[in-house]
């Protein structure tokens, strides 16, 4: 898909030379290639699947579940619930 777009884009580019109105369809299909793409992310069908946005992001959202579990489950926590097991077995003991 990505191949043909490219050589739809270089054919009205050359007939542009010919009549101007063709350097504008080249324009606006460029223009829509990258503005109103498949990808939701981001990006058009000139980024593609293979887009750096979409690896950041999932990059993003592991390394924020990371700080979630880390401040979930830090040693100063640990330490709260051995205490905390602690008193729960002297009164049951």
């Amino acid at each position: 898909m990505f191949v043909l777009l490219l050589v739809l884009i270089m054919v009205l580019f050359g007939l542009g030379f010919l009549n101007p109105l063709w350097w504008v369809a080249a324009a606006v299909l460029v223009f829509g290639a990258t503005r109103y793409g498949r990808d939701r992310r981001g990006g058009g069908w000139i980024r593609g699947d293979g887009s750096d946005l979409g690896e950041y992001r999932d990059h993003e959202s592991r390394r924020d579940r990371q700080d979630r579990w880390d401040r979930r489950y830090s040693r100063r926590h640990r330490a709260r619930w051995r205490r905390e097991d602690r008193r729960d077995h002297e009164r049951r003991g």
